[in-house]
């Protein structure tokens, strides 16, 4: 898989606090081993998007991650709100997970990422446009 990285993005995560961006990296590592592991991704695009690290793949819809000095106990992965990417995941995943209406899923900064799942969260944004026709978005 080809990665494409805006250079800003790095910048971005140096101003989080050292522990969220601990957290930050984390996530975005397993977003780029996901989309390493998967046969129909050949690029993805890293960058700025509101001025959140974001993830973008021809076939998918965007991810972005981001913590909010607001609501400092959760980092959290966006996904397009108009996409039927959370409602599915509250569906699939309701003791899993806590979620921001449509648009995000919240990981407490203090807990351990429960990687297999959100694996599947990843794989169906990155691949979006070719599973959002199937139940569930084809996660089983």
């Amino acid at each position: 898989m080809q990665l494409t990285t805006d250079h800003e993005v790095e910048a971005v995560f140096q101003k989080y606090p050292d522990g969220v961006r601990e957290k930050l990296l984390r996530l975005r590592s397993l977003i780029l081993q996901t989309a390493e592991e998967m046969q129909n991704i050949q690029s993805l695009e890293e960058t700025l998007k509101w001025g959140e690290p974001s993830y973008i793949s021809k076939k998918g819809s965007t991810l972005r991650l981001d913590w909010k000095p607001k609501n400092p106990e959760y980092y959290a992965l966006y996904f397009t709100c108009s996409s039927r990417l959370v409602p599915t995941f509250r569906v699939l995943y309701p003791d899993v997970f806590a979620f921001e209406g449509k648009r995000a899923i919240l990981l407490p900064i203090k807990e351990v990422l429960p990687e297999q799942e959100l694996k599947k969260c990843i794989q169906a944004a990155l691949e979006y446009h070719q599973v959002k026709h199937l139940p569930y978005l084809g996660i089983s």
